[in-house]
């Protein structure tokens, strides 16, 4: 393995894994010793909630980690990490309107999710030309019977898993730029701790009055507050074993910045 510095995009909800117990699928930029772009690069599996506190990076971290292809995933962004050896360099912030954040992410930007696998990819990041709808669906409360065995396991030394299944999934149906219309899910790990969040501070005695007040919050930070005072990317990224179906797994949100024609405008308003 080999240590490179990678700056973490987005998080995926954990999953539960036969082999690994719960992982999280982290996709990021592949740095070099200058802090320059590379690639994009998606390491998996992180037993995340396993790792020592000071190594529990967040979203938007430059981090080192000794890493390696994935020899057993085709797909040419996935690496291996030996999450042992992670060590948190720094913070991204959000200064002057995320610029050190986008001069990280936007020279990697395509135009489509077909230039994507045009250019055999299978993760990047696209800026939609128009969002028409933000959906919700219901999905399964409960783990299937196998997941539920691997939460169960566990030995004196390394306590069974508890992880919480989310009962919704969360969306956007959008154009691209070539005018292809998609309808993608959203596995942020962010959205979904949004949902919990919500949920869990709910003053609502009854389970069902929390959920509708969590989804209700949940539609108003995707609905009213992103699609009016964000620019949004999609951060896009394919399924191993489906390699034509594309899902959103981390939203770039940097604030609208308004034309000098509306500041204009607003400036002869206001005096």
């Amino acid at each position: 393995m080999e240590r490179r510095k990678i700056l973490i995009a987005t998080k995926t909800y954990p999953s539960i894994s036969t082999k690994y117990k719960e992982t999280v699928c982290t996709a990021g930029i592949l740095l070099d010793e200058d802090e320059k772009s590379v690639q994009w690069i998606r390491i998996y599996p992180v037993r995340f909630r396993e790792l020592e506190f000071d190594q529990r990076y967040k979203r938007w971290s430059i981090i080192s980690a000794e890493i390696e292809r994935n020899e057993k995933d085709f797909r040419e962004e996935s690496y291996r990490i030996n999450d042992t050896s992670i060590s948190v360099i720094r913070e991204i912030g959000t200064k002057n309107n995320w610029e050190e954040r986008k001069s990280f992410i936007l020279p990697l930007q395509f135009s489509s999710i077909a230039e994507i696998q045009a250019q055999g990819k299978s993760l990047g990041i696209i800026k939609p030309k128009s969002i028409e709808k933000y959906f919700l669906k219901k999905t399964d409360r409960e783990w299937s019977s196998k997941q539920k065995a691997v939460q169960d396991q566990g030995d004196l030394f390394e306590p069974s898993v508890n992880l919480e299944k989310i009962p919704y999934q969360f969306g956007y149906k959008f154009t691209e730029i070539d005018g292809v219309k998609h309808s993608y899910t959203i596995s942020d790990w962010e959205i979904s701790q949004l949902y919990r969040g919500c949920r869990n501070r709910s003053k609502s005695s009854a389970l069902e009055e929390k959920e509708n007040e969590a989804v209700s919050k949940v539609k108003q930070k995707l609905e009213d507050e992103f699609l009016s005072k964000k620019d949004l990317y999609f951060i896009v990224g394919n399924l191993k074993n489906h390699c034509k179906v594309f899902m959103i797994i981390g939203i770039f949100y940097p604030p609208k910045i308004a034309q000098k024609s509306e500041v204009q405008t607003l400036s002869l308003f206001d005096l």
